[in-house]
């Protein structure tokens, strides 16, 4: 009876394991055809043929509860930058943090991951809040390798913005969301590992994520609840809850 138990728990193991088997997303990331103003709303002539990711979904798959709000994802390139725009509904806008490289997801924030070896090795991160206070880091693996952050890596010529579609940090009315740009450029990459600028056809692992807390008013104020568990929505699902797992992302196109 015991070895029935011990076969029964091994196959209901690799029955979750291959539930799993799930196919990354994939994205076609187009040449700007002209070019990419960045201040946050998404709406110059540039950004019209980008197509939309599929909307986010939690970070363990599909199977789990859809996400609160919607998010979604553009993204284009050009000579000198990769560009990524985020749409994120919320009825609640708000941020505290203002310092950079503080550790930005403890508010609700927009996060990228790079990696343009598509080994899962050598992979950038970015965070950003709605009052575009950043957070940029390098790891040479993932944790649970033994990798370490390395907060020192910085992006000259980094361009961001971010334009609230609301009023930011006031309880007392309903927001419609916000939305951030960001303009990546090639050169920020090569301190940390041998990056050039792709040729068209060449791909990267690339995901992204968003990370949303609920919360209550007190004294005018959003506060956020104590012990309460933040939600991660994603665009390629990571099967865990853990955004560094790079073989789980999805793949990045780039396009004529």
């Amino acid at each position: 009876m015991n070895v029935i138990k011990l076969l029964a728990v091994f196959l209901l193991s690799a029955a979750g394991r291959l539930t799993w088997a799930q196919t990354p997303e994939r994205y076609t990331c187009h040449r700007a055809g002209t070019p990419v103003r960045i201040d946050g709303r998404i709406d110059d002539a540039a950004w019209a043929k980008a197509p939309w990711t599929g909307w986010f979904v939690d970070i363990q798959g599909p199977s789990m509860p859809a996400p609160r709000f919607r998010t979604r994802v553009k993204m284009l390139w050009d000579d000198e930058y990769v560009y990524v725009a985020a749409e994120l509904e919320e009825p609640d806008v708000w941020a505290t943090l203002t310092e950079h490289d503080a550790v930005i997801f403890h508010d609700n924030d927009f996060e990228v991951f790079l990696n343009p070896s598509g080994d899962g090795h050598n992979y950038f991160e970015f965070e950003i809040n709605a009052l575009n206070t950043s957070w940029d880091l390098f790891l040479a693996k993932p944790y649970r390798e033994g990798g370490k952050a390395d907060n020192s890596w910085e992006i000259p010529g980094l361009r961001t913005a971010v334009h609230v579609d609301g009023t930011l940090n006031d309880p007392g009315d309903r927001d419609r969301g916000w939305t951030v740009e960001m303009a990546f450029p090639w050169s920020a990459f090569g301190s940390r590992a041998p990056v050039q600028r792709p040729n068209a056809g060449d791909e990267w692992r690339v995901n992204f994520s968003r990370v949303e807390w609920r919360t209550k008013v007190e004294n005018g104020k959003y506060v956020k609840p104590a012990g309460e568990k933040e939600d991660n929505w994603v665009w390629s699902p990571q099967g865990v809850i853990n955004m560094h797992v790079p073989e789980r992302w999805g793949y990045v196109r780039f396009g004529e």
